[in-house]
Parts: C-alpha cells; structure tokens; sequence
C-alpha cells in the first residue's frame, strides 16, 4: 500500500479534501487496479459486497450528474434510479463524469465532487461495519468505518438487492 507522501496528484488532492472536511479516513493506493468491485475486493482481501460502487449517470432532462453507490454485489437498476428521480437517465461519457464529478471512470469518490451532484445509496451498503471506496484513482481507496450516510451530504436512498 502507498501512503500519502506518496500518493498519486488525484489521491492526494482527495486526502487534502478529507482532512480539509476533517474526517479522519486515509486514502490508500494499491499496485492492482480498484476499477471494478471485484479487482477491489480480491486487491484488499475483502467480500466484494464491502466495496462502494459508484456510478455516473446524466438526468436527460436536466443534464444533471447523478451518482449511485451500491454495493459491489449488486446490480444498478436504472429504471428504479429514473423512477425515483422523476425523469429519464442515461450513462454518460468519461468527459461528462470527469467535468463533472472531478473524477474519472473508475475512481469516483462518493464525496468531494466538483459539483453538486443528486446521489443515490444502495441500502445493502448499511449493513456493513466496514466499506471500502473509490478516492480518485483506478488504484486509491479509502476505508469507511461508520455508516457511509454519515460522511455523505443530502441523498436519497435506493434498494436493490
């Protein structure tokens, strides 16, 4: 694991934005890619249930970004996310989600976005003690040992398992 003298630029700025929130979380990077719940569960020896996974998708109408965080076992229903939000959804290209997340495909953090963003939580995501999330990079995380809810602004929750 690599700690934050050396930390990929991304990582870093993440890690200042914790501490700048001060919430005391620590982001790590790993030599194996983090870009899919199960690279990140098999790098950090973990159920892949405890991986947050987070999805952009673009509110058509609106054209605002929406983030889901689900648990990296379940499948992102996105009728039930259009459903909830009141207007039709569609995924979004990397420039969308880079523009206007902050970060790229695969290293979406559930915080720190450049712009407010509607964000969904999975329920499934409540049931453990310990989730670990994208910070910035295919290879930076951070371990979350309370209710993510807890370090997450206004959301909306969302069941899909």
């Amino acid at each position: 694991m690599i700690r934050m003298a050396e930390l990929s630029r991304s990582a870093r700025k993440f890690q200042r934005y914790l501490e700048q929130q001060q919430l005391p979380l620590e982001v790590i990077e790993l030599p194996a890619s983090t870009r899919s719940a199960a690279d990140a569960a098999a790098a950090l020896d973990c159920d892949q249930a405890q991986i947050v996974k987070s999805m952009v998708f673009r509110a058509i109408g609106s054209d605002a970004p929406v983030v889901v965080l689900a648990s990296g076992t379940n499948r992102v229903d996105e009728s039930t996310i259009a459903e909830a939000l009141g207007e039709r959804i569609d995924k979004p290209d990397a420039k969308f989600v880079k523009q206007r997340t902050g970060f790229s495909i695969g290293g979406v953090a559930p915080i720190g976005h450049r712009e407010p963003c509607v964000v969904f939580v999975d329920h499934d995501l409540l049931k453990h003690d310990i989730l670990w999330a994208a910070a910035g990079t295919p290879h930076a995380v951070f371990r979350v040992d309370r209710p993510i809810t807890d370090i997450l602004g206004e959301h909306l929750m969302v069941s899909f398992g």
